[in-house]
């Protein structure tokens, strides 16, 4: 296992609690009490998922997921907080969150949780810094960039990404993405592979109306064109 969990939350019992469950999970856990430490940790260490509280001193979880996403970054986010109302539930999804357990909560839930978006965010080979033209996809650190200033993907845009670049060179058919990148079995609509594939051209693409990078093989799927980095 070894995954690696950023734990953000301001209640010390609480924290301490949860990082020994976790640590007797087999996950590595790093934790922070306040907005402002977990996103120097967020941004500088490699998480394959931050558990975030929303009310935190400093900065809000909200404003915290925000930020991690604007800075580029795309480990998944679970929220783990008090709040009940179905709005705030849709903002923190809607900002970059991935799930959400509200408190108080059992921890065999929030276990079954995480292995969950872990399952959906699966551990490919070579994770390392990969260049194409202006375009540079740090695996280890989650990140991309684009001439030096942060892209904002979702986890699954980034999942998709690597998984292409895990594949360049080779044609991918759209079943095969489902059941890499989303587990899905085949048969099931391939639609939002496409809507995926839109959105990733939107915002890697210099002319996403003409792709370089991610292109269309009419009938099979898509290739990526651009050879493997480090």
């Amino acid at each position: 296992m070894n995954e690696h969990i950023l734990l953000v939350e301001d209640d010390q019992a609480l924290r301490t609690s949860l990082r020994v469950r976790l640590r007797g999970e087999g996950y590595v856990v790093e934790t922070a009490e306040d907005g402002k430490e977990a996103f120097e940790k967020a941004t500088t260490l490699a998480f394959d998922m931050i558990i975030l509280d929303i009310i935190l001193p400093v900065r809000s979880g909200f404003d915290l997921c925000r930020d991690i996403r604007q800075a580029g970054l795309a480990t998944p986010i679970l929220f783990l907080t008090a709040r009940t109302q179905t709005i705030d539930k849709v903002v923190g999804l809607r900002i970059g969150g991935d799930d959400y357990v509200t408190k108080p909560f059992k921890a065999v839930e929030l276990i079954a949780r995480i292995e969950a978006l872990l399952r959906r965010a699966p551990s490919l080979p070579g994770k390392g810094i990969h260049q194409f033209g202006s375009i540079c996809v740090d695996l280890g650190r989650v990140r991309v960039t684009r001439d030096g200033n942060p892209v904002y993907l979702s986890s699954r845009e980034f999942q998709l990404l690597r998984y292409l670049i895990e594949h360049s060179g080779d044609v991918v058919h759209r079943t095969d993405i489902l059941k890499s990148v989303w587990g899905y079995e085949s048969g099931t609509l391939t639609r939002t592979v496409d809507m995926h594939i839109a959105s990733l051209r939107q915002k890697l693409e210099e002319n996403p109306q003409e792709p370089a990078l991610i292109v269309t093989v009419p009938r099979h799927g898509y290739k990526f064109v651009g050879s493997k980095g480090n």
